[in-house]
């Protein structure tokens, strides 16, 4: 005779049931009326907005620009990470509350702030473009600026609980077998941080993609140059030239889905690889 499982939650026909309301109502109706907007539209029209000469300039500068962001913010989100969880030190709690505060922070005032301080008058901005000639606010490197403020706190949050888990003891015995600090963090730490960092890259990516509030007033907004696809919409959308900006949130739609899509099945396929061999040592033992 067995004995009924019992669930905190609703049964599983229920949670179910509320899942997919929620999700239709807050994620595919309006993805769904987007896609049948569009589709208003002949193949022939679709394409030319689409890859109109400015539009093909936002793409490159908004994927672009989120992908360096997404990389540097996924080195120095590890090292942050790693300072915040191996090390004691007087501020670490200050420090550690100063990570999350572009999530709280209003993008718009970021995007001031950043303005302020990167223009050619600002405090930052003065040193390197009258003393190193390069410019940042007002050039898709101030988009950039913008885009690793507001993203380092994903690949932070993400790491710190896997850096936690590691055993400081795993380092010890890996540098009383001889293994040098690079080796030990290749070959022992790396293979088990990974697949956080890829997480972390993904999200902080993610929300480079879409970033607007931060961008435009650091940006510059020149068409062709430092113009970002986001504004490009809204700027449809003020002209009432709504089959453009449709057609444009679509193919940010696709683009956006098949890179994440590509990223995530990399991340299965890491993670699967790492327990596999898990397996393999185990049996082997």
């Amino acid at each position: 005779m067995t004995s009924k499982k019992h669930h905190v939650l609703p049964g599983f026909g229920l949670s179910l049931g509320y899942s997919l309301v929620y999700l239709s109502l807050l994620v595919l109706i309006p993805l769904a009326g987007l896609v049948a907007r569009s589709a208003e539209l002949s193949w022939a029209q679709f394409w030319q907005i689409a890859t109109a000469e400015r539009a093909l300039a936002a793409y490159r500068v908004t994927f672009g620009t989120a992908f360096i962001a997404a990389c540097v913010n996924g080195v120095f989100g590890l090292i942050v990470a790693w300072v915040l969880v191996r090390y004691e030190f007087f501020g670490k709690k200050l420090v550690d509350a100063f990570v999350d505060l572009p999530f709280a922070l209003p993008t718009a005032v970021a995007g001031i702030t950043l303005t302020t301080l990167y223009a050619n008058t600002g405090w930052v901005g003065q040193i390197l473009e009258g003393w190193l000639g390069f410019k940042v606010a007002f050039t898709p490197a101030g988009i950039v600026v913008a885009l690793i403020f507001i993203g380092i706190p994903f690949v932070v949050r993400t790491v710190q609980p896997v850096i936690e888990d590691i055993e400081p003891e795993v380092e010890e015995a890996a540098a009383s077998l001889g293994a040098s600090r690079w080796q030990t963090f290749h070959r022992v730490l790396f293979p088990a941080l990974f697949p956080a960092l890829l997480t972390g890259f993904t999200l902080s990516f993610s929300r480079a993609v879409g970033e607007y509030g931060s961008v435009i007033f650091i940006a510059g907004n020149m068409p062709m140059v430092s113009e970002i696809t986001p504004l490009l919409i809204i700027s449809k959308l003020e002209q009432y030239d709504l089959p453009g900006a449709t057609v444009l949130a679509v193919v940010m739609l696709v683009i956006s889905f098949v890179l994440l899509l590509s990223i995530n099945l990399l991340q299965w396929w890491t993670a699967s690889r790492h327990t596999g061999r898990h397996v393999d040592e185990g049996a082997q033992a």
